[in-house]
């Protein structure tokens, strides 16, 4: 038989394979704390960077999907399922080449490029960090971001391993008047010195103007037996929109549920919301 040599270009791709986090095949898990160590570090301040030379894209493939690298982190706002990552891949190559700390405040994202810096709140207690993102995960399916065992620690989703998550990436892409870097700044510090609540978080499965589309969605919902289903419309506001909602979302596992159901009819786009 005859044996060709590994391409470069496979190389690298098997050897991300095995030093990213989307890896499973070894057991992760939390370490043991030594007196004087690291548990909980700063957060790190936000600062312009160059992309890293590697894990931007723009396109890349692992376990036959193929993901997409966003050209920018600009306006990027979404929420999730967040996971964390441990001692199985502390000291690892991450995606951007730098070495994984499990003691710093980063994560892994699919898309965002690298490295990017973001706020992560927990949507259940409203605990909130910045991470610098610069590895690429979690590629398990319904997942939206990869935590550092220190990020994960601080947001508390260490003992349940999953929590519901908004991710706003920290972007220097664009100057707004209105929307400035020292303002997204101001707002995160003043979240992380307020006390952290308990928060009711639900499924948003459309946002309609008129109220028949929204009712002809609320139908569809009950029919397939989802519970927890219900109309809101929020007369606070200037758009007097007519929400359609599930929940409240108990957990992750309840999540996944939902997604999954709301997927087998055809919605794809959804967003967690809190009251």
């Amino acid at each position: 038989m005859n044996h060709r040599p590994i391409s470069h270009i496979y190389y690298i791709a098997l050897l991300f394979l095995v030093t990213s986090c989307g890896n499973q095949t070894m057991k992760d898990g939390a370490p043991i704390l030594r007196s004087g160590s690291s548990a909980h570090p700063s957060d790190p301040i936000p600062k312009n960077e160059p992309r890293s030379r590697y894990g931007n894209g723009p396109y890349y493939t692992v376990f036959g999907k193929t993901y997409k690298v966003l050209e920018s982190s600009y306006g990027y706002q979404k929420s999730g399922v967040a996971s964390w990552y441990g001692t199985k891949f502390h000291g690892r190559r991450t995606s951007s080449g730098e070495p994984y700390d499990m003691y710093a405040m980063t994560a892994a994202h699919k898309s965002l490029p690298l490295p990017t810096y973001a706020r992560v709140r927990n949507l259940t207690n409203n605990r909130s960090i910045i991470v610098r993102v610069n590895d690429r995960g979690p590629f398990v399916d319904n997942r939206l971001i990869d935590l550092s065992y220190a990020a994960a620690r601080k947001l508390d989703l260490i003992r349940d391993g999953t929590g519901l998550v908004e991710v706003t990436a920290i972007s220097f892409d664009r100057a707004s008047p209105v929307d400035t870097y020292d303002k997204k700044i101001s707002t995160i510090k003043n979240a992380a010195n307020n006390p952290p609540k308990k928060a009711k978080v639900f499924v948003q499965v459309g946002a309609f103007v008129d109220r028949s589309n929204a009712e002809r969605r609320l139908r569809l919902l009950e029919s397939e037996e989802i519970t927890g289903v219900f109309m809101d419309q929020e007369k606070n506001t200037a758009d007097h929109l007519y929400r359609v909602r599930i929940g409240p979302i108990v957990d992750v596992i309840n999540y996944d549920r939902i997604v999954t159901l709301l997927r087998r009819i055809g919605i794809h786009e959804t967003h967690l919301v809190t009251n």
